[in-house]
């Protein structure tokens, strides 16, 4: 089956106000630039969005932040982005804070069917605020619910016409998860191969899961903090 599609816009054609977005991506690494720009130039509204953070500033999901297109995000981390910090202060915008390990776990049960799961982490936190606890072996734990969504964005560094993808190093993070939990998975790459091109036994995310493929036309390979070491110290 071809799941290619020509570019990001045509990716995204059915992409509605008020959909849930889960958008892959550690920071600026493995994030669909491409995806994310053309849902700006779309305009889509009202968006509900699952990201490990929010990018930076005019960057990445930045860029959506700063549209007014999100209303709702749940993540883990939004230290990098000051126009978030505002807007969670002024009330513009929900924001769910979820422990690392807790938000890669609720995304991989919504993709195996698990609607809920108990957890030690968060116990005793505001993390744990209103939600059901029970006590396993002497230890209290709390119920997190599986993530699930309508729309998947996903970026790959090889990608066959039938969706299979393999991901580059650090840009695998909550990719392949992501991949699993939404009703459409849409996957651009920086290479889009024949199919029988890649390695079965390297290929991280089957094309099972995925609806629609493309070649993504700009990567950016931004740095998101850059450190480098003052001249004379060793």
């Amino acid at each position: 089956m071809n799941k290619v599609v020509a570019n990001a816009d045509e990716a995204i054609r059915d992409v509605f106000d008020g959909a849930t977005i889960m958008i892959g991506g550690f920071g600026l690494c493995g994030m669909p630039e491409n995806l994310i720009r053309a849902l700006v130039r779309k305009g889509t509204k009202n968006l509900r969005t699952i990201s490990n953070n929010v990018g930076v500033d005019g960057v990445g999901n930045g860029l959506l932040l700063a549209a007014g297109q999100i209303v709702h995000h749940i993540g883990t981390y939004v230290g990098e982005n000051k126009l978030l910090e505002d807007m969670v202060l002024k009330g513009t915008i929900k924001l769910d804070l979820v422990p690392q390990g807790t938000f890669s776990e609720r995304i991989r049960a919504g993709g195996a069917g698990i609607p809920a799961f108990y957890t030690p982490t968060g116990v005793g936190t505001i993390v744990a605020d209103g939600k059901e606890t029970r006590e396993f072996d002497g230890r209290t734990y709390v119920m997190e619910r599986g993530l699930t969504a309508d729309f998947a964005f996903v970026k790959a560094w090889k990608g066959d016409r039938e969706g299979n993808l393999i991901y580059r190093k650090t840009a695998r993070n909550f990719n392949p998860m992501m991949a699993t939990a939404a009703k459409v998975t849409i996957a651009e790459v920086e290479h889009l191969v024949e199919v029988g091109a890649l390695d079965g036994d390297s290929v991280h995310t089957p094309s099972i899961y995925v609806k629609r493929i493309f070649q993504g036309e700009l990567f950016e390979r931004r740095i998101e903090r850059r450190t480098v070491r003052k001249s004379g110290v060793v």
